[in-house]
């Protein structure tokens, strides 16, 4: 299987499993003598561990990382050097037996039927790898992509589960990470609503979607090219990686179409420090695939997790009409942990360009460019 690696300068390649042994990523492109320690990473593997809450898968993963490569202690601080950082995650709470009725069978809105046409042999306990499970090695390569770019800042927020929408006048970044907040919601009086909401849904046995929004603030302007390598194209290819996810939005998105020309365009005025100021962002910090030093904003829906205990009519290896309840530990939204995987994902893409910006031009400017506007 080829396929397993993203980027360019700042590249990643996930390894593992659902129900292997282990799992992580080799990360090739960090740039040296950045203070790196495995308490670093292991902040963000924690906010997307499973078991933390009824909402959630109830598999009891540590997700405790070990940094195996690619740093050296100088003067008693953990530096990179430069080289390939292999990172490794152990798997502790499998359990495959959980899987036994659906070796013969195809999960109907799972891989296992398009997985096993094109290789011709699946694992079947858990997906293997085509599992969210192995999106625990992007969160730590996010962790990375974090310390590349200075003064980048990436958040992710949960704004809608199924039906339910958050209210965007009570936004409360600081609530997001709350340890009341099993949704990583930004409106606190969301939380009972969609308590009640997935207790419903739980209890039936089903399941239900959710659409995540991220905000990445200190983007430098000037990341992405006008062409084949625009920042947004990658966001969005990154995004759609991860599993599960339908669709992305940047900015304003599909909301865009039903605007006009003039509700539409962010325009512009000189700021009292010489430089460009924006009156709004509908482009979502991105103009001609090019970052403009606003913030870069995207959304994406993840669907409904497609383990469910409601019997569902499928087909077996032999042909056979068969239906299918999947046994197991599933989220019943799958999309709750899906908001540090999507920041991990954004934040890998963003070093990635801040690399290759450097590589061609020179550092990038921090925030909106100054060399064509005011230059004297």
């Amino acid at each position: 299987m080829s396929h397993n690696t993203f980027g360019h300068l700042f590249r990643v390649t996930t390894w593992g499993e659902s129900h292997g042994p282990a799992l992580g990523c080799v990360v090739d492109g960090t740039p040296p003598r950045l203070a790196l320690k495995a308490e670093d990473i292991q902040h963000w593997l924690d906010r997307r561990r499973p078991g933390q809450s009824r909402f959630t898968t109830q598999r009891r993963e540590p997700d405790a990382v070990k940094i195996l490569s690619g740093t050296f202690v100088e003067d008693g601080v953990e530096l990179t050097t430069g080289t390939p950082i292999s990172l490794l995650i152990e798997n502790v709470d499998q359990r495959s037996k959980d899987y036994g009725d659906i070796a013969e069978k195809f999960r109907p809105g799972h891989a296992d039927f398009t997985y096993l046409t094109k290789y011709g042999i699946r694992d079947y306990r858990g997906g293997g790898r085509s599992s969210a499970r192995e999106t625990a090695a992007r969160v730590a390569a996010g962790a990375l992509a974090r310390r590349v770019v200075p003064g980048l800042s990436v958040r992710g927020a949960l704004v809608a589960v199924g039906e339910k929408e958050i209210d965007r006048a009570r936004w409360e970044w600081g609530f997001v990470d709350d340890i009341e907040n099993p949704f990583f919601t930004p409106d606190r009086s969301s939380v009972k609503p969609f308590s009640d909401y997935l207790d419903e849904i739980r209890k039936a046995g089903s399941s239900v979607g959710a659409v995540i929004e991220i905000v990445a603030e200190g983007v430098p302007a000037g990341l992405g090219a006008p062409i084949y390598a625009k920042l947004d194209q990658d966001i969005a290819g990154a995004l759609m990686s991860i599993n599960a996810v339908k669709g992305v939005e940047i900015g304003e998105g599909f909301a865009a179409a039903r605007l006009t020309g003039e509700e539409n365009a962010d325009e512009m005025r000189m700021g009292n420090d010489g430089k460009p100021l924006f009156l709004s962002n509908h482009a979502g910090g991105i103009l001609g695939g090019i970052s403009t030093g606003q913030p870069v904003v995207a959304r994406f829906a993840v669907k409904p997790t497609s383990s469910i205990l409601t019997p569902r009519r499928s087909v077996d290896l032999d042909s056979n009409d068969v239906e299918v309840r999947t046994k197991g530990r599933h989220d019943p939204c799958v999309g709750i942990r899906a908001v540090p995987i999507g920041e991990a994902m954004v934040a890998c893409v963003i070093a990635d360009h801040y690399l290759r910006h450097r590589g061609q031009v020179g550092e990038p400017a921090v925030g909106n460019r100054q060399s064509a506007v005011g230059k004297t």
